[in-house]
């Protein structure tokens, strides 16, 4: 997993160096292999570039396995949320996964923001539950 900071310890932070508020800005929600190498990298690194402390998994996840303790502490301490929706988003658990926790953090006290992308569909597909998201 790679874990980007674009932040230095500062008199404000805590004893332990780390910045005071959430660990991430932006916590990058995507099927792997549909936008891995291409619009997610350039999203990752223009947001990296532009100072902006990314979360972005980089591991494949078996299929099946829970979501770790890594991944739910990344979540759970982020500011925002981008979910890039794609082709085949819908057909892997993980992802879902991954939004359901999203989605659970958006709804709570802190009400945090889902920014969706929508790659190579349209959001009236993910709404609707067109043929690529049945």
């Amino acid at each position: 997993m790679e874990r980007k900071g674009a932040w230095s310890p500062d008199p404000a932070a805590g004893d332990d160096g780390e910045p005071p508020g959430a660990e991430f800005e932006v916590f990058l929600n995507f099927r792997g292999p549909d936008t891995r190498n291409s619009f997610t990298d350039c999203l990752y690194h223009a947001l990296d570039r532009a100072g902006v402390r990314v979360f972005r998994d980089e591991e494949e996840i078996p299929k099946g396995e829970e979501i770790g303790r890594e991944l739910r502490r990344a979540i759970d301490n982020s500011e925002v949320y981008v979910t890039v929706f794609s082709r085949d988003y819908a057909s892997s658990a993980w992802c879902l996964r991954e939004l359901a926790r999203i989605a659970k953090r958006s709804r709570g006290p802190s009400g945090k923001v889902i920014f969706p992308i929508f790659f190579d569909v349209g959001a009236q597909d993910v709404k609707l539950r067109t043929g690529l998201y049945d």
